[in-house]
């Protein structure tokens, strides 16, 4: 008789929820560990084409850190569709605008790019300040190594 690995289904997935706070961490170090729980890559379960993973939520992310001169020098790019449209912003003033942003660019860049990357960026909920609304889901502390 052959044994074969098992392979995750979508229904059999048993997600939890994680609370990260953002302050005093760097962002690339963030954005590593946040985008392997999305993916589920700590789940014994693992399945590269099934979405395994937890929720994550980020609290204070306006207390996120750059390292270097990266503030002034990081520069984030969209295009607006029209002839000659393309926008910049620093990571100084997109942080003041839009502080969710900073974090959900970074983990958006470590995820597939298709649509299982897409349905694991929307487990990830981002919030400037110290207060979430998920407290019903009973969020546990994200060990950060």
């Amino acid at each position: 008789m052959k044994k074969y690995t098992q392979s995750a289904k979508k229904n059999e997935v048993d997600r939890k929820w994680f609370v990260v706070d953002a302050e005093n961490l760097v962002l690339g170090r963030l954005a590593t560990e946040v985008a392997s729980r999305l993916r589920g890559k700590r789940n014994p379960m693992f399945t590269p084409n099934v979405d395994t993973g937890d929720f994550v939520v980020v609290i204070n992310a306006e207390k996120i850190r750059l390292t270097g001169r990266k503030w002034l020098q990081k520069t984030y790019y969209h295009h607006t569709g029209y002839i000659g449209g393309i926008k910049a912003i620093t990571a100084e003033k997109l942080l003041e605008k839009r502080p969710e942003d900073l974090i959900r660019f970074a983990v958006k860049g470590m995820l597939p790019k298709n649509s299982l990357g897409r349905s694991q960026l929307k487990k990830l909920k981002i919030y400037a300040g110290d207060q979430h609304p998920h407290e019903a889901q009973q969020p546990e502390t994200m060990p950060f190594t």
